[in-house]
């Protein structure tokens, strides 16, 4: 069954029973695919800044989410020039590059599953293992977790989004 919607030079869709109608940009799709990848790169690395700085982090899942969230900063800065540099539009380096997206997803949700676990212990303590609140008592670094979890947060639906936005672009082209 042959589409009725055509793709033509200028990027748009025409469809066989009307005009020339512009659907979807290509320009659009890079621009919010830049803002998308700028914003993973600073949420995640403000988000790895402000815990990593504080002096109460040797908890290892405390570690591993400011691990987890350089690793998703340093992809986002190198997804960000790849990108730049792909203009001509190569499909093995864009595959590559929205394969990883989807990795930082997972990594990013697991880290701030570890760091939220420990959080939550530290917020409500644990009376069957007679653990005692912390939170009392590290006003700050509660705090400091916190505002990262959300950072985080943040980053990881910025490059969940970048994974949609792949999608439809590709759902788009056929």
């Amino acid at each position: 069954m042959e589409s009725q919607y055509k793709v033509n030079s200028n990027g748009g869709i025409e469809s066989g029973a009307t005009a020339t109608t512009r659907v979807a940009n290509k320009r659009n799709i890079r621009g919010w695919d830049l803002v998308l990848r700028f914003s993973a790169l600073a949420l995640s690395l403000a988000a790895a800044v402000v815990l990593g700085v504080d002096k109460e982090t040797t908890t290892v899942s405390m570690t591993f989410f400011v691990v987890a969230n350089a690793i998703a900063c340093a992809h986002a800065a190198i997804s960000l020039l790849l990108t730049l540099a792909n203009r001509g539009g190569n499909k093995g380096i864009a595959l590559m590059v929205v394969l990883f997206d989807l990795v930082m997803v997972a990594l990013l949700f697991s880290g701030i599953g570890a760091a939220l676990a420990i959080g939550l212990m530290g917020y409500e303590g644990n009376s069957h293992v007679q653990w005692k609140k912390v939170c009392n008592v590290f006003d700050k670094f509660c705090d400091q977790a916190a505002a990262a979890m959300g950072l985080s947060g943040a980053a990881s639906v910025a490059f969940f989004l970048l994974v949609v936005l792949a999608t439809l672009n590709l759902h788009k082209k056929h």
